[in-house]
């Protein structure tokens, strides 16, 4: 499948080029319309070629593969403990202050308590 993927992004690039270089090599001395025309052909291409090569077919099988397994580590909550992540939720209220005072003050109005100044 790799190979069938890899030779349609040669294709169409390789297309592209032609397109380019016929364009301005030798169609340009009979039309320039026609060469630029044929430009804007070929700049439509190299996108489609990187869609091509990148697509997923039918005998690639990704969709009924089992998930990855989870270590313990990966199942916590909190990776860095001790660290002030700005997330601020209910039960981690007792968080000292990150040392900026303008998040904290915008966190604890995210949070519902007001600080006067």
């Amino acid at each position: 499948m790799y190979s069938r993927r890899r030779r349609g992004y040669f294709l169409l690039m390789g297309g592209c080029l032609l397109l380019f270089v016929s364009a301005w090599a030798f169609v340009r001395l009979w039309s320039v319309p026609a060469a630029i025309g044929m430009c804007f052909v070929a700049m439509v291409i190299p996108p489609v070629a990187a869609i091509v090569g990148n697509r997923r077919g039918p005998e690639d099988r990704w969709w009924d593969e089992p998930p990855p397994e989870r270590s313990s580590a990966d199942t916590r909550t909190d990776k860095h403990p001790g660290r002030n992540t700005g997330k601020r939720t209910e039960k981690h209220t007792d968080l000292p202050p990150s040392g900026d005072r303008t998040s904290d003050e915008w966190w604890d109005e995210l949070d519902g308590k007001k600080r006067r100044r």
